[in-house]
């Protein structure tokens, strides 16, 4: 071998312990803390009052008139006592007539125009000053999508919530469109994984939530005193940050469901995600160092676990560049380029057998263990699911060199389903 070729393989072996040093504890952490979501871990905090709270519904809607009608029909539906929650429409820069079928489905109607502040966190931020200064005053703020449908039980659920104490809550996430195409499948299964593994695990474990854009409660005090101050691409997860920041842990309802709708196209899906991501990437920017000096100073592990969830977008390109290597590898007509992969440890060993049939049943099982179903459809799309995976990788990419900008784009929402329908679907799915 040259000594060009002696530099390349000592590059690649440094190269690649350190990406492994970075991907393999976070990926065994998450491992770690998702299968509490499966542990009988009673809700130990008791119920402070038997209070009705009363509920500002907030939509965010910009250009939603196809669907936002069967949203506020949905939250008219809700099992709650009438008078104890009412219904805002923020119709933000909106060129349609969304204002109009909003109002025309009940709600009350705010018509936000700003070009120069586009966005559903300035729209919230804008619609919370008006909350402040009205007469009629709120226990807390629910935060909802225009594409969205609300369970009927879902402010019964975030009550009880809120008489136990919690100033924040993320609700339970769940898809109104999860077979309409491979994309809206794979968005699906991401988000009921989420909902056991990741928000449900670090609820029993007395960690902090995530906020997940929609189906939220917030305290009205909780917002004057701290602010919404959560503007960028990806408000919630900066407000996330913002309250664990505060020692306000965001709790949550796994009772509490709202269907939201998913892309239909990849094309669709990668506007997205590639925002998530510059979010995601910007929020880590300003709060992972901040996060992990206060979780060491003052031995808080709510926010070294937060820090950990804000460098997932290095780990997805750690992960992305591994993979890579290791199949050029395999193709390497010379032998080993110096890459070395955990699986080297193993060997043929029984031990890394089972870690990879664990991997390839992880997702399945947490799928049909939430769902409690299973058809061809399903198993089909599980497979196309893997490559939806794959397309994070150049998505993470993107994210990470474009983070700095804050141009908002919108995701158009077509799917015109109502709740009774969603509802009668469900029914005959079980």
């Amino acid at each position: 071998m040259s000594d060009g070729g002696a530099f390349f393989s000592a590059f690649l072996t440094v190269f690649s312990i350190l990406l492994q040093a970075i991907s393999l504890p976070i990926g065994i952490y998450y491992v770690i803390v998702g299968l509490c979501g499966f542990l009988p871990i009673k809700d130990k905090k008791p119920a402070l009052s038997d209070k009705i709270n009363t509920f500002a519904l907030v939509i965010s809607a910009h250009d939603e008139e196809a669907v936002i009608a069967n949203m506020v029909s949905s939250l008219k539906a809700l099992d709650y006592p009438s008078e104890a929650y009412d219904i805002f429409v923020i119709a933000d820069n909106c060129g349609d007539n969304t204002a109009e079928a909003a109002r025309d489905a009940g709600a009350i109607v705010f018509e936000r125009f700003d070009p120069h502040k586009r966005g559903k966190g300035h729209a919230l931020e804008w619609m919370f000053e008006k909350l402040f200064r009205m007469e009629k005053r709120y226990d807390y703020v629910s935060v909802f999508d225009a594409d969205n449908l609300v369970d009927p039980g879902y402010l019964k659920a975030m009550n009880r919530k809120a008489n136990q104490g919690f100033n924040v809550v993320q609700g339970f996430l769940d898809s109104k469109n999860p077979y309409d195409s491979w994309i809206t499948a794979a968005y699906s299964y991401c988000f009921w994984s989420i909902n056991r593994t990741f928000q449900l695990s670090r609820y029993k474990l007395g960690l902090c939530c995530e906020l997940s854009g929609t189906g939220f409660i917030i305290s009205l005090d909780t917002l004057r005193r701290y602010g919404w101050r959560a503007t960028c691409l990806t408000e919630d997860m900066e407000f996330t940050m913002q309250m664990c920041f505060n020692d306000e842990k965001v709790a949550f309802a796994y009772d509490a469901v709202v269907f939201d709708e998913k892309p239909l196209t990849l094309a669709q899906s990668w506007r997205q995600r590639k925002r998530w991501m510059q979010g995601h990437c910007d929020v880590a920017s300003r709060y992972f160092t901040k996060l992990i000096k206060k979780g060491v100073k003052e031995r808080k592990f709510s926010c070294i676990d937060c820090a950990v969830y804000l460098i997932q977008p290095i780990r997805i390109i750690a992960v992305g560049i591994i993979t890579f290597f290791a199949y050029v590898q395999t193709f390497y007509p010379e032998g080993n380029l110096g890459f070395i992969q955990i699986s080297y440890l193993f060997g043929n060993s029984w031990l890394w057998t089972a870690i990879v049939i664990f991997q390839m049943l992880y997702m399945p099982f947490v799928i049909l263990y939430e769902r409690r179903e299973i058809s061809l459809k399903m198993v089909w799309y599980y497979f196309t699911y893997m490559y939806y995976n794959l397309t994070w990788v150049p998505i993470a990419i993107q994210g990470f060199f474009n983070r700095n900008k804050t141009e908002w784009s919108h995701t158009k929402h077509t799917r015109t389903i109502s709740i009774d329908e969603l509802n009668s679907m469900r029914q005959r799915r079980v």
